[in-house]
């Protein structure tokens, strides 16, 4: 015999306890445990069975072939080792952020003050042309047979040029003042791309821990049935504070002592007479009616479906060990020599719709 440990990850949670049940009771395995957490990923199934080791093979062809899971994976099962899903979300590392530096304007080196800026240049007047002789000048030179012409032309060559015009001072103009920086420039703005509106946020998942069993404290469980014969089938208030009453890991294997003790009461009392049925008739004449005492239950061929079990109330704490080992109590002494096995395939305390309990020799 081996132990496996199966862990997948699917799209929907509505009966995926049932349906993967079924192909590990219909691959010759018989269901452990089970749990069902849900992730940013979708939902992710963690399972360990019992069963043969030449039966492996076709129980993974089975799992792959199965359209419910997106991918599954089997490990062994070791007890007592922790193992994190395969699927689970894991939160990245944020890099850490570099602000650039704001970028700003380079200032020019201003001139030195009071430099002298040279002021555009204006050209020189042209020297101002030499008057023409008066007209009556030369008339008289003319009148006077040319005598005084030659005493003209001398005065005017001896006449001095006239003086160019002074050309204009250079007066410095002060360099004008750089621009101020404004004191309120704003800084660059980086804007974080926003995640679209339909991603749900990121939740840890919660890390699937094993249990250590423990034997049943068979004291609580001789104390919350002392009054059995008096209360049944209203037992119920006493076998939730049964449950809180022992630890952690003795919770299944104290149920399961208080369901056998029950249902061999409840046979000695009731079905002494019903012996060496089979074990459809059985199920079908003491188990079914039997059960429907505690809580409501449909038969389905070898396998009894609890609807609102009251004991698989609290998310991942599962009373149907309470439920199995009563079955073994009230049936075992029933059918006919032979071993019995129960095995929960579904409870809905860890997310399905109903409790399942399979029955077969």
């Amino acid at each position: 015999m081996i132990e496996l440990e199966i862990q997948g990850l699917s799209a929907r949670r509505e009966g995926l306890l049932v349906e993967v049940g079924r192909l590990v009771l219909a691959g010759g395995f018989s269901l452990q445990r089970q749990r069902l957490v849900q992730d940013h990923h979708g939902i992710l199934l963690t399972m360990v069975v019992q069963g043969p080791s030449r039966k492996l093979r076709a129980l993974e062809a089975a799992l792959d072939a199965c359209e419910r899971f997106i991918s599954v994976k089997t490990f062994p099962f070791v007890e007592g080792e922790t193992r994190e899903h395969f699927a689970a979300s894991r939160e990245p590392m944020e890099p850490a952020r570099t602000v650039p530096p704001v970028a700003r304007p380079r200032a020019t080196a201003p001139a030195s003050k009071g430099a002298p800026v040279a002021a555009p240049a204006v050209p020189a007047p042209a020297p101002a042309p030499a008057p023409a002789p008066a007209p009556a000048m030369a008339n008289r030179a003319g009148m006077a047979g040319g005598a005084a012409a030659p005493v003209a032309t001398t005065a005017a060559a001896t006449r001095p040029p006239p003086r160019p015009a002074p050309a204009p001072l250079l007066v410095p103009v002060p360099a004008p003042a750089p621009a101020p920086i404004a004191a309120d420039e704003s800084p660059f703005e980086f804007i974080l791309p926003m995640l679209p509106a339909s991603v749900p946020p990121r939740v840890a998942a919660e890390p699937f821990v094993e249990l250590v069993p423990l034997p049943p404290d068979e004291a609580a469980v001789t104390r919350a049935l002392l009054e059995l014969p008096s209360e049944y089938p209203r037992i119920v208030p006493r076998l939730l504070a049964l449950t809180r009453a022992v630890a952690e890991g003795a919770r299944e294997s104290s149920l399961t002592l208080a369901g056998q003790r029950t249902g061999a009461w409840l046979f000695e009392r009731e079905y002494a007479l019903d012996v060496g049925q089979d074990l459809g008739t059985a199920i079908e004449h003491i188990g079914a009616p039997a059960l429907r005492a505690l809580a409501e239950v449909d038969q389905q061929g070898d396998q009894l479906r609890i609807h609102a079990s009251p004991l698989c109330t609290e998310s991942g704490h599962s009373g149907c060990a309470f439920f199995s080992g009563f079955l073994q109590g009230l049936l075992g002494p029933a059918i006919a020599p032979g071993s019995l096995s129960i095995f929960s395939v579904c409870c809905r305390s860890y997310g399905a719709d109903d409790c399942v309990l399979a029955i077969s020799e």
